[in-house]
């Protein structure tokens, strides 16, 4: 399994430099946020960083081998989860493991699909673009899409779906192809949207009561300043108060949003407020700069890699890197309606900050049998 052919020249120092860097940021964000979880947080990291490293000199070649074990792993995961998974706040997306933590599947799945279909579709390579691969590959995605959509969780299902299209996109999917799905798709989401805000439309039972009410705090702020907007108002004025240099890292100024518990889950959903109040504008530029480099490297890595497995890896994980910051950061700013993700190797999360560690191992690893 372990490659002799490596060269330490062809290892990819550079992106685990800016993963480090974004992740010594996090832990010190989330400490600040709350610091309890911070040792949970630098914990991640280091095991993480110590599965990058290990998957990283692993063949994936071999490793991929196992896709069928990792499609129907998945599919486990997801389903123990549903059965005995905890509920919170009216969603069950955990599940409880030995030590006290917390594993949510629908982080592993992410990994576990680009995996996936990085093989499937390497097998299928030459007919990749009829209509019963296309077709089988929608339906495999479906399974796990539905299951993680009935947690509920629309935001991770949403990126699911953006995901799916990156890999397809990545995997060589046509033109024609793309452009026509795109043609149907766009102004049926956008309908199939409209008529779920109505609440005695056919159609309304798609969004939760709670979903639809983030839609239209973000639409009508003014009208749910004191509820629904509440959080995302709060997270505006923490990076506006900022300015350009912050208000220093666990200040004890009173005027302090983060200090106040203006802004609740502020470790997850909202780090990137505590990040712009107490490092300002600088240090809010320093962690976009680092998620961009991060998503560009990766996609630098894809364009070189030795086969098209090793492509769709290296190009979903950049795209899955780059989706996830973009909307985290949205929702920070008030430009995007509130969901549920986590900033990559920023947010308090050790399920998502693993998972993600583990899939930039298999990136690295691209990068080291790339082509010369």
């Amino acid at each position: 399994m372990l490659n002799k052919g490596y060269r330490i020249r062809n290892y990819d120092f550079k992106l685990i430099l800016m993963i480090l860097a974004l992740s010594t940021i996090g832990v010190f964000a989330v400490g600040s946020a709350q610091q309890s979880v911070q040792q949970r947080q630098l914990m991640g990291v280091i095991v993480g960083t110590f599965l990058m490293v290990v998957i990283s000199l692993l063949d994936y070649t071999v490793l991929l081998k196992l896709y069928w074990l990792m499609y129907l792993g998945n599919l486990v995961l997801l389903l123990l989860v549903r059965f005995l998974g905890e509920e919170t706040k009216g969603a069950q997306r955990w599940f409880q493991i030995p030590g006290g933590f917390r594993f949510q599947p629908s982080e592993t799945a992410k990994i576990l699909l680009i995996l996936f279909f990085a093989q499937f579709i390497m097998k299928h390579i030459e007919k990749f673009n009829t209509f019963r691969i296309i077709a089988l590959c929608v339906l495999l995605v479906a399974v796990p899409w539905y299951l993680i959509y009935e947690q509920p969780d629309l935001s991770t299902s949403i990126v699911l779906i953006i995901l799916f299209c990156i890999i397809m996109f990545a995997g060589g999917l046509n033109f024609k192809v793309i452009f026509a799905t795109l043609a149907v798709v766009i102004p049926a989401l956008a309908l199939l949207v409209a008529l779920a805000m109505q609440p005695d439309s056919i159609v309304s039972e798609v969004l939760t009561n709670n979903q639809r009410g983030r839609i239209l705090a973000f639409i009508y702020p003014d009208q749910y300043a004191t509820t629904t907007a509440r959080q995302q108002l709060n997270s505006v004025t923490a990076i506006a108060s900022g300015m350009l240099n912050g208000k220093g890292y666990m200040n004890n100024e009173i005027t302090s949003v983060k200090n106040g518990n203006f802004i609740s889950e502020a470790q997850t959903d909202f780090i990137f407020a505590v990040i712009g109040e107490e490092f300002g504008f600088k240090g809010s530029l320093a962690v976009i700069l680092l998620e961009m480099l991060i998503a560009l490297e990766c996609i630098h890595v894809a364009r070189r890699a030795r086969d098209p497995a090793g492509t769709i890896i290296a190009a979903s994980m950049g795209g899955l890197v780059g989706i996830q910051a973009f909307i985290n950061i949205g929702v920070a700013t008030f430009i995007m309606p509130t969901t549920g993700l986590t900033l990559p190797f920023v947010s308090y999360g050790l399920t998502s900050l693993i998972s993600l560690f583990i899939g930039m191992g298999f990136v690295l690893n691209v990068r080291l049998q790339a082509r010369r």
